[in-house]
């Protein structure tokens, strides 16, 4: 007989009630699910930038094999570097993409704050090399390129939480102006005037995008237009007085101009529309100075005429062409201004590295994207293009999404009656409605 003191347990199965999601949630975890990782990337980016990185492994092999063998008794040692700077880059980016770009933004400020740190340690610690103090560890290292991509990521979070607070001076103008003026000095004290101007110019473009006054955004530009002009002729930096003087003599006579520019018109006129070949180039041997960075272009147009030239040309437009159309679809203002920031970041050193080697502007020592010889340049880049890829692929899972659906479909209108920004209007969640304080 059975003890009726003890508790009696019922054996029977029991019902598990499941876990209540609303129908949206459903759709869009399935998409998520059902979606692989190979399916949300963007394939006209990954073939332009493929193609870039390509180009760039056969260049730098082609402007290295001498030096390498010189240095090491073997031809592929530099070229072997670059490749794992490529794999590096390429492990970064795809972590980027998983790690999902949306989730920076509450890091935004540590990003900055990490950067700012660099450049402060470089011009206390950094290495002095011809006068300039630009990388650490060893010159392994470049600060300067990350500060760029920081800089674009802190934008795109400030930029997008201000709304139509952007087109006011104390809230938009003020603190816009005194950070990139800090940042700018920052790169000038190394110094390094060409990531200076490259801060300035692709965080105005961004500040313009996202519905800046244009009244303010011409004055500022203006003086720091004079400010520029003064410090040049101000002696402060005696290399670019020399620079900008031969610049304006090649203009006229190209014998004239810089030894660097001169050097660049001879590869050119050597090229002619086909190219010596791939590896024949003369003048990366007899003065053109950095071959395989600053002045790879011009290798390019040496080996490969001006029709293989305008090959690089165009994969560069278009990058730029997807970039836009990826900031266009973005899912947040967050995602479409990083994605404008990095495609014009990309784009602005492309055509500076490009106008050097075609006498249209004085020799700046940016390097060619994607191409040029360079672990801190191409590693950035790189997580650049990772980046642009997770806003792609946020894109694309939202779309299968009913609410992404119904918001593009009542959204049709994309036009500025706002006034609030001149980028397209992106359909954010609520879980991305959080704001940056200034």
């Amino acid at each position: 007989m059975a003890d009726q003191s003890l508790p009696q347990f019922n054996d029977e199965p029991r019902a598990v009630l499941p876990i209540r999601r609303s129908p949206s949630e459903t759709i869009a975890r399935s998409a998520e699910q059902t979606l692989t990782f190979w399916s949300t990337l963007d394939k006209p980016l990954l073939i332009v930038v493929g193609i870039l990185l390509g180009i760039g492994i056969m260049m730098v092999y082609s402007t290295t094999y001498d030096w390498s063998f010189a240095e090491f008794n073997d031809t592929t040692v530099k070229v072997m570097e670059h490749i794992r700077n490529v794999l590096i880059g390429l492990f970064a980016a795809t972590s980027i993409v998983l790690f999902s770009y949306r989730r920076l933004r509450r890091f935004a400020v540590l990003i900055l704050l990490v950067a700012v740190s660099f450049l402060l340690a470089v011009w206390l610690f950094g290495d002095n090399v011809l006068g300039a103090r630009r990388a650490l560890i060893g010159g392994r290292f470049q600060p300067g390129e990350f500060a760029e991509l920081a800089m674009i990521i802190y934008m795109s979070a400030w930029l997008g939480s201000k709304n139509a607070r952007i087109r006011s001076i104390t809230y938009g103008l003020l603190p816009f102006s005194v950070l990139v003026g800090f940042m700018g000095g920052l790169m000038m004290l190394q110094p390094d005037l060409s990531t200076a101007i490259t801060i300035v110019i692709v965080c105005g473009a961004m500040f313009f995008l996202a519905g800046a006054d244009l009244l303010q955004l011409a004055t500022v530009s203006a003086v720091a237009f004079g400010a520029g002009v003064l410090i040049l002729s101000s002696g402060v930096f005696s290399y670019t007085e020399g620079r900008v003087s031969s610049f304006l003599a090649g203009l006229t006579d190209i014998s004239q101009a810089h030894s660097h520019t001169f050097q660049a018109y001879i590869a050119f006129s050597n090229g002619g529309w086909t190219g010596l070949g791939l590896g024949q180039s003369l003048q990366k041997f007899t003065g053109l100075p950095a071959p395989h960075t600053d002045s790879i272009f011009a290798v390019i147009g040496e080996e490969l005429g001006i029709i293989g030239a305008s090959v690089v040309v165009l994969l560069y437009v278009l990058f730029v062409a997807r970039g836009f159309q990826i900031a266009q679809r973005a899912t947040d203002p967050f995602g479409a201004l990083m994605a404008v920031g990095v495609t014009l970041w990309v784009v602005t050193k492309a055509m500076l590295n490009i106008a050097v080697m075609l006498a249209l502007v004085p020799p700046t020592g940016i390097t060619l994207p994607f191409i040029s010889f360079g672990g801190s340049s191409l590693v950035t880049m790189l997580v650049g293009v990772g980046l642009l890829l997770s806003v792609q692929r946020v894109t694309l899972i939202k779309e299968h999404t009913p609410e992404r659906r119904n918001d593009v479909a009542t959204n049709v209108d994309r036009g500025r009656g706002d006034r609030r920004s001149r980028l397209p209007r992106a359909v954010s969640s609520g879980s991305d409605a959080g704001s940056l304080r200034s």
